[in-house]
């Protein structure tokens, strides 16, 4: 129960950069840097390490062209191109994530953790907002470490014996803004993956849930009958308010979100407006079940 848990004490001692959170359980907020710069290495570390503690980190006032937020990205992880959207300025992995104002859904619009249908998942994302509507369009990011640790020991100790069939074609809501234009005529691209139900973080050892509404399908040992009743209870407690923060963009802003121990949902609220974000993914393996990661 989360009336029981306690955060865990800051394990990261930041003397190059400021850290403040922006919720109790997730989420915070990096200042005092200027991450278009070749940073030093000690400066990525404590970066590393703010990511590590809250699972999301927002940086605000950058001035991040496709190159240098690819550069940035870089420091932490191969830059992994996105399956489904061309990338912008001459590199593969920046891709444009962008709704018009005459167009009625957004890009990845449900609570989802990003392209769990490949076999290696993306460890993180760097999300840069270019163009804002005048409100609207906050992003929220849930701990997905937080939904594992609160579920009774008997089904925490039940889903780490299953596993998930994720599926880039299960929910039409995250079909991206090329699928939308090309309509019903276009061919889309089919991804699927089996993936632990649980996973062990590969930086922190915790174990973090690993099922989300966008893209698991059922659970392997399962019937999808046998399978729909638990995921609906897991996609509802995983998005309880207290495991969640909530972004407000602003011009400039980047937002830096561990894959593996969050999912996110990007509101949408403001139609008729047009907003224009820029994406790189970050690559970190694929996850491993916990008794596999101890040996």
């Amino acid at each position: 129960m989360l009336s029981d848990w306690e955060p865990p004490k800051s394990f990261a001692k930041y003397e190059h950069i400021k850290v403040k959170r922006i919720a109790g359980t997730i989420g915070a907020e990096i200042s005092g840097v200027n991450i278009a710069e070749d940073l030093p290495n000690e400066v990525i570390d404590e970066i590393t390490g703010a990511l590590n503690e809250h699972h999301v980190i927002f940086f605000r006032d950058q001035d991040l062209p496709p190159k240098r937020q690819a550069a940035f990205a870089s420091r932490f992880g191969p830059l992994i191109p996105y399956p489904m959207v061309k990338g912008l300025d001459g590199t593969d992995e920046v891709v444009p994530v962008v709704k018009l104002p005459e167009e009625r859904v957004n890009f990845g619009g449900i609570w989802h953790a990003d392209t769990t249908y490949l076999e290696e998942p993306p460890m993180g994302a760097l999300l840069y907002a270019v163009e804002l509507p005048p409100y609207g369009g906050d992003t929220l990011f849930a701990n997905m470490h937080l939904a594992y640790e609160t579920l009774s020991p008997s089904l925490q100790g039940y889903l780490e014996t299953l596993t998930v069939i994720q599926n880039s074609a299960k929910a039409e809501v995250t079909r991206t803004r090329e699928d939308r234009i090309k309509g019903d005529g276009g061919k889309r691209m089919q991804l699927v993956a089996e993936h632990p139900a649980v996973i062990t973080h590969p930086r922190t050892g915790r174990k973090a849930l690993y099922v989300n509404s966008g893209h698991t399908e059922r659970f392997k040992e399962l019937t999808l009958e046998e399978s729909e009743p638990i995921l609906k209870f897991l996609f509802n407690h995983l998005s309880r308010p207290e495991f969640t923060c909530r972004f407000v963009w602003t011009p400039g802003s980047l937002a830096f979100w561990d894959n593996y121990a969050t999912q996110h949902n990007p509101i949408n609220d403001y139609h008729g407006f047009k907003r224009v974000m820029h994406r790189v993914t970050v690559g970190g393996g694929r996850p491993q079940l916990q008794q596999q990661a101890a040996e």
